[in-house]
């Protein structure tokens, strides 16, 4: 019986974590209007279906490949690519959302940095590069 209760509880738990991550994701999406920003950064106006599409599909997907423990056994080359692709996606969404939010040009401005912008933007651009590069480098082991 105590066992049918911890069950039951961890599935509350994952439901309600979830419903809270999704929420968040949906308002982020929504609320932000992150894929016509992406659509306007890339100027791709006809392909907003696709986006949405893809972003549907791509989360219900590996979602559930997260949830089976898949692992894919894929050659080095084809990893690379498919990395590329999603650091594409993920830098494109910052885009989007920095563009939203006008927080570079607010930041200059309040850190009396306008004059290096762009010093500041290459070094987002490399402690990114880097960040990434350490994480999956050294810091996730083979």
């Amino acid at each position: 019986m105590m066992q049918l209760f911890q069950f039951i509880i961890i599935i509350m738990i994952g439901l309600a974590g979830g419903l809270a991550v999704g929420s968040g994701m949906v308002a982020f999406i929504t609320v932000l209007d992150i894929i016509p920003r992406l659509s306007q950064l890339i100027k791709g106006y006809q392909y907003i279906t696709w986006f949405q599409r893809a972003l549907m599909i791509g989360a219900v997907s590996f979602t559930w490949f997260d949830f089976r423990g898949t692992v894919f056994h894929l050659p080095s080359f084809l990893t690379v690519i498919i990395g590329s692709f999603a650091g594409i996606f993920v830098g494109m969404l910052a885009g989007a959302l920095t563009e939203v939010l006008n927080v570079l040009p607010i930041l200059a401005k309040r850190l009396n940095m306008a004059h290096v912008i762009i010093i500041l933007l290459m070094a987002m651009v490399f402690g990114k590069i880097a960040g990434s590069l350490f994480h999956w480098l050294i810091y996730i082991p083979n």
